[in-house]
């Protein structure tokens, strides 16, 4: 997976990082990031100064809260991040084609299971 998102620039944090706020359509709190990657804020600050480094988010001031900071994703950042998607679909129909049914049949089960 790794392999695949270095192939358009990405880490997988990264990637889940621009698929947060692509999916949320609208900018986020930094601490709103960090509760929907599950990690510290401190983690998200330096992951969103590379993103932000790298053109992908830029900061915005929070409209609600004026100490506070959101997150925008750029339209440079809305590419990679489909490009990022582009690359775990090819990776996940990759593994797939290497599971037999009983074996795609019983992940699926212990996948539900988790959820």
């Amino acid at each position: 997976m790794e392999t695949a998102m270095e192939e358009v620039g990405l880490s997988s944090a990264k990637f889940s990082a621009l698929t947060h706020l692509v999916e949320a359509g609208e900018a986020l709190s930094l601490s709103e990031c960090a509760k929907r990657m599950t990690c510290v804020r401190s983690n998200i600050t330096q992951l969103m100064d590379r993103l932000e480094a790298e053109g992908l988010v830029r900061r915005v001031d929070d409209p609600n809260d004026r100490r506070g900071v959101q997150a925008a994703v750029t339209a440079l950042g809305i590419e990679r991040q489909a490009a990022g998607a582009k690359q775990l679909a090819r990776v996940q129909k990759e593994f797939a084609a290497t599971l037999a049914d009983t074996d795609r049949e019983a992940l699926a089960r212990m996948l539900a299971a988790m959820r």
